[in-house]
């Protein structure tokens, strides 16, 4: 399955990349994307699964994970070992660190080489900044207001001000410091992936009309993207001791705008063909180990989200795999039905994996401060100020793309 020399490309049908594929809702990603491809296209069609993990041990061990998977699916549901799966599904494991522009720029390179088209691009590797959890004010919220505070908890902690490791290396050190950093979380949530897509836009601009009108971009956000954490003079979150949650405010932003008229002279430069489209998706609320705590804290976390689910919350998905109902619904829904469900131009939507009290998942619309739950943008009001937040932060990453350009094309 992963050797490109078996594979011409007229035998692929569908390509699409998924970024921190190697655990946690990354690789569930995957797995939900490999069981609804099987299940639902006919043996013609076939997949090329793209994922990126940090190093080449990661890359190893998901695809022998990702190759059991296919082979506990096939034998799930009965097909008969002769059935041609295998041909169905080929898996390419790339490797990227998000926190190095570098290693995008690189990636990129490879990307542009070895593919026709990209159907798909699933932006979904991250990594919060937790540092841990103020237990007296979780006792306190899950007390006095439960069902609220394990969803949207405030007690969480994080590092203020941590940059990633310089990306010209050789620099002087006070150099580096100053002018070739970057905010850790930001860097990884958000710019990491803007880079990346702009790199790889022209594969995005291969993907036929015909079969879904251009490429998808699917940004993966939080319901903690609230929108006190984040700050226009403060975009990558530096100053911010919610630095993981302004990153997820700021892709709100970008996503839900990237439609609207006033965004055009931005989204044009970072996505030149207008036949790609962007849109946002969000896990719900999983069970992961993205919040740095004891072992024995994950089983009663666990415990106590099932209990939200019970009690009513609509957005306690526990599982990852249920957590990977929206985003590969985005994935593999025909266009004609993503633009039924988000009325055409500017009636974007933030689509998270919703769940019922007995564990049945469904894509479901989310509300978004500002924006609102049912696509498009208010008039006045909030939804003014929105718009306008949209343009400013369209023309700041892409002021900050065209300088990190040139600063690394003067280093080559």
């Amino acid at each position: 399955m992963t050797d490109r020399e078996h594979a011409t490309v007229e035998d692929f049908h569908s390509y699409i990349l998924v970024t921190g594929a190697n655990g946690g809702l990354g690789y569930a990603i995957c797995c939900r994307l490999i069981d609804e491809f099987i299940l639902t296209r006919p043996n013609s069609h076939s997949l090329r699964l793209i994922i990126t993990t940090r190093d080449k041990t990661k890359s190893h061990d998901t695809i022998a994970k990702l190759k059991d998977h296919i082979f506990r699916t096939r034998k799930h549901h009965k097909l008969h070992e002769k059935t041609p799966l295998v041909a169905k599904i080929y898996l390419q494991a790339e490797q990227v660190d998000l926190c190095q522009l570098p290693s995008v720029q690189t990636l990129v390179k490879r990307l542009i080489r070895s593919l026709p088209k990209l159907d798909t691009v699933i932006l979904n590797a991250g990594h919060g900044g937790f540092t841990g959890v103020n237990y007296p004010l979780a006792v306190w919220s899950l007390l006095t207001d439960f069902r609220n505070a394990m969803t949207y908890p405030k007690f969480k902690l994080s590092g203020v001000g941590d940059l990633t490791d310089p990306q010209i290396p050789d620099k002087s050190p006070s150099t580096a410091k100053d002018s070739t950093r970057l905010g850790d979380v930001f860097c990884s949530n958000v710019f990491g992936h803007y880079m990346l897509v702009h790199g790889i836009a022209p594969l995005l601009s291969n993907a036929p009309e015909a079969s879904g009108g251009g490429g998808r971009i699917i940004w993966i956000s939080s319901l903690e993207a609230y929108p006190s954490t984040f700050s226009l003079t403060d975009l990558q979150g530096l100053s911010s001791p919610s630095a993981y949650e302004s990153s997820k405010r700021l892709t709100d932003i970008l996503a839900l705008s990237s439609r609207l008229p006033t965004t055009r002279p931005y989204t044009t430069r970072f996505l030149p063909s207008h036949h790609v489209k962007q849109y946002l998706a969000h896990p719900g609320i999983c069970a992961t180990n993205i919040l740095p705590v004891h072992w024995l804290l994950t089983y009663i976390v666990t415990a106590a989200f099932y209990i939200a689910r019970w009690v009513g919350s609509p957005w306690h998905t526990v599982t990852t795999y249920k957590g990977a109902c929206a985003p590969v619904w985005l994935a593999l829904a025909s266009q004609e039905e993503l633009d039924a469900m988000e009325g055409g131009d500017g009636g974007a939507g933030k689509w998270g994996s919703g769940i019922d009290w007995r564990g049945n998942e469904r894509a479901t619309r989310t509300e978004v401060q500002g924006w609102g739950g049912g696509g498009g943008v208010r008039t006045g009001g909030d939804g003014e100020g929105f718009e306008v937040v949209g343009r400013r932060c369209w023309e700041a990453m892409e002021g900050l793309r065209e300088e990190w350009e040139g600063l690394l094309l003067a280093d080559e």
